[in-house]
């Protein structure tokens, strides 16, 4: 079994990622032993698709259970048809995270809990005029 958890960093003291399609890493771990790959996430950027394209990646690596904090409804649908199971509100750090996924604490989740481009920042700034006073009528 492999668990793969959206993190902040590369190791399992760094903290669960609330973005999943977008976040820095990826950490891929045995729960049994705490052997862990971590992978950073080549998504983090993208235009679109960041979801769909970081689930497939988790696909590709066989996992079985992600730990995220939010899962939107494409990645969703990748993880379903590829049969990962998906558990969304974890927080803490990812050693707290498995150990609670371990324990029982925390359950699969039925439905995306976002919309689609949760993660993109809300657009803040884009297209309202912030440049460089270019296109003012100036001649």
């Amino acid at each position: 079994m492999k668990i793969a958890i959206s993190t902040t960093g590369p190791t399992l003291d760094d903290q669960v990622e609330m973005r999943f399609g977008r976040c820095a890493y990826f950490v891929i771990l045995d729960p049994q032993t705490m052997a862990f790959e971590a992978v950073e996430n080549p998504n983090i950027a993208a235009g679109g698709g960041a979801g769909i394209q970081s689930a497939q990646m988790m696909a590709d690596k066989d996992v079985t259970v992600i730990l995220t904090g939010n899962c939107g409804p494409n990645a969703f649908r990748t993880f379903g048809a590829a049969g990962i199971e998906v558990i969304t509100g974890v927080s803490g750090t990812v050693r707290e995270a498995v150990e609670q996924y371990k324990t029982g604490e925390l359950k699969p989740t039925e439905a995306p809990n976002v919309q689609s481009h949760f993660g993109m920042g809300g657009g803040k700034g884009m297209g309202k005029g912030s440049g460089r006073g270019m296109g003012r009528g100036r001649q």
